[in-house]
């Protein structure tokens, strides 16, 4: 049995985007050292990013010739596009990921990675308070335990303390 793919709203836009940061990790790679030979520190990462352009180009054309996903009644590409690729927990969530990156370097990683975890776990639909601070604790101690103490890792501790210690 033949099942005929159909191309999902925002595909064209996703391979676009792959696309273009292909070509800037190309440009980056040449950087590195131009393409002086096979084995300068640029060749490497200039073939991988050529073969993801290769691959995104692929995609691309493949996906051209896909027909679109009809959409529900009365509801434009635009609105498939929202509803499919970026509803709002994926938003509320990239906003979350964003402030945790922010506040990394003033507040630690200990005290935003807490925040972070309680506050992820909030908006992906726990209510349990208590069990999401235990959890967010435990979790905490068990990476610092392996990163801090096992591997000698020096995990960021944040400017907000600086005068006060």
């Amino acid at each position: 049995m033949h099942i005929e793919r159909r191309r999902q709203p925002g595909e064209i836009i996703f391979i676009l985007l792959l696309l273009a940061f292909s070509i800037f990790l190309l440009y980056h790679a040449w950087q590195i050292s131009g393409f002086e030979s096979y084995t300068s520190a640029g060749a490497y990462p200039m073939v991988t990013t050529g073969v993801m352009i290769a691959s995104g180009l692929v995609a691309l054309f493949q996906s051209l010739k896909t027909p679109r996903e009809p959409g529900e009644s009365g509801e434009s590409l635009g609105q498939q596009f929202r509803r499919v690729v970026t509803p709002a927990l994926i938003l509320v969530f990239s906003v979350v990921c964003v402030a945790y990156m922010l506040l990394l370097e003033k507040l630690g990683f200990i005290v935003t990675s807490y925040l972070f975890l309680n506050v992820t776990m909030w908006i992906l639909g726990s209510r349990k308070i208590l069990l999401n601070l235990a959890v967010g604790a435990a979790s905490l101690a068990f990476i610092y335990l392996v990163f801090q103490t096992i591997f000698s890792v020096t995990l960021p501790t944040g400017t907000w303390l600086q005068g006060v210690l």
